[in-house]
C-alpha cells in the first residue's frame, strides 16, 4: 500500500485515477483548487478509508504531512477554451505547480509523475507521433499557454532526475474522454454529445476532415498505471492510436445519441493540430499496455452520463 498525493484529483481524468488507486488499496490525497475540478466528481469516495481531500492551489507552496510515496501532478487546465480563458492560470500550474509538487516529492523521497500531453507535438510534422519527436509548437500563439506549460513541465521533470536522482515518470495523454468530463468542458466528444443530446446543431471547425485519437478514460488510467509501476522514465504516449477525422466522431455521435442534429462548419482556430495519432511501440512494447476500448463501446458508455448530467 502506498501513499498517493494527486494534484487535480477533482477533476474529470483526477478523480479516476484517484478511484483506481484506492481499488488498489493506496491511499489517496487528493488536492485540488476546484478552478476547472469539482467536488461533485469524488464525493463518493471521502467515506472510503483512506482518501483525504485538500482544497489549495498548487501553484502556491504544497506541503503534505507524513509520509508520501509518490506525487502524481495532473492539476491543469486541460481544453482549449479553458486554457484560453484562463492563460495566466495554466502557465503558473505549469511551471510553479511543478516546481512545488517537484519539491514535495524531493523532500519526502517519493516518486513523481508529471501528467503530459499529446499536446507537446503541437501541429505535427511526423505521423504518428513518436516520443523522440521534438513537436511543432508556436510559443506565441494562443495555445502556446498550454503547449508551452507542459513542455516546461516536462523540462523541469528531467532536471530534477538528472539533478536531484529524483524518480520520475513523464505521462503524454492523448484525447481522453469518457464520464464526469463537465458539460461545458470545450472539448470536441463533450462538445459533440451535448450539441446531439440537445438537439442544436453540431459545430465542426475548418473543414472536419482534421484526425484526433481518443482513448476511453478507463484505458487511459490502466496506462497511467503501468507506467507509474514500470521502470521507464519516458516520455511514453498513452493514449488510443485508432485515428478518427473529426467529421466521422461527428456522424458517430449523432448516430449513438439518434439524434436529429445537423452538422455545420466554422472557422478552425488559430494552430489546430490537423493531425493526432499516438506512437504506441513504447507503450505495447516495454509496459504491455494497450487501448481495449474502441471509441464506439466508450462513446456508448459516456453519453448516458451527459444524458443523465442534463437532465439534472
Amino acid at each position: 500500500m502506498a501513499r498517493v498525493v494527486v494534484t487535480g484529483g477533482a477533476g474529470f481524468l483526477g478523480s479516476h485515477l484517484c478511484e483506481a488507486l484506492l481499488d488498489r488499496g493506496d491511499e489517496v490525497v487528493a488536492i485540488d483548487n476546484l478552478l476547472t475540478g469539482h467536488v461533485s466528481n469524488i464525493e463518493h469516495l471521502f467515506s472510503r478509508p483512506g482518501f483525504t481531500f485538500v482544497q489549495h492551489d498548487v501553484s502556491q507552496f504544497v506541503w503534505v504531512p507524513g509520509p508520501v510515496d509518490t506525487v502524481l501532478h495532473f492539476a491543469s487546465p486541460a481544453s482549449p477554451k479553458d486554457y484560453l480563458d484562463m492563460p495566466i492560470q495554466t502557465l503558473k500550474v505549469g511551471s510553479l505547480g511543478t516546481h512545488n509538487t517537484l519539491g514535495l516529492a524531493k523532500a519526502k523521497d517519493a516518486r513523481f509523475m508529471i501528467a503530459s500531453t499529446s499536446e507537446v507535438y503541437g501541429d505535427p510534422e511526423v505521423h504518428p507521433q513518436p516520443e523522440t519527436y521534438w513537436g511543432h509548437v508556436n510559443p506565441v500563439g494562443p495555445r502556446g499557454v498550454y503547449d508551452e506549460a507542459k513542455r516546461f513541465a516536462e523540462a523541469m521533470t528531467m532536471a530534477y532526475h538528472r539533478y536531484h536522482g529524483l524518480d520520475v515518470r513523464i505521462l503524454r495523454i492523448f484525447n481522453t474522454y469518457g464520464p464526469r468530463m463537465r458539460l461545458q468542458d470545450g472539448r470536441v466528444v463533450s462538445n459533440f454529445i451535448v450539441q446531439a443530446l440537445q438537439g442544436h446543431d453540431i459545430t465542426v471547425y475548418g473543414d472536419g476532415q482534421q484526425t484526433r485519437s481518443f482513448c476511453f478514460v478507463e484505458d487511459e488510467v490502466r496506462g497511467i498505471l503501468a507506467l507509474l509501476d514500470g521502470p521507464l522514465t519516458g516520455p511514453v504516449n498513452i493514449g488510443n492510436d485508432g485515428e478518427f477525422t473529426i467529421l466521422e466522431l461527428a456522424e458517430l455521435v449523432i448516430e449513438l445519441t439518434g439524434s436529429s442534429s445537423k452538422v455545420v462548419f466554422e472557422d478552425l482556430p488559430v494552430d489546430d493540430p490537423k493531425q493526432r495519432q499516438p506512437d504506441l511501440t513504447i507503450a505495447r512494447g516495454q509496459l504491455g499496455w494497450e487501448p481495449r476500448i474502441s471509441l464506439r463501446k466508450g462513446l456508448e458508455r459516456t453519453i448516458p452520463y451527459f444524458r443523465a448530467a442534463l437532465d439534472r
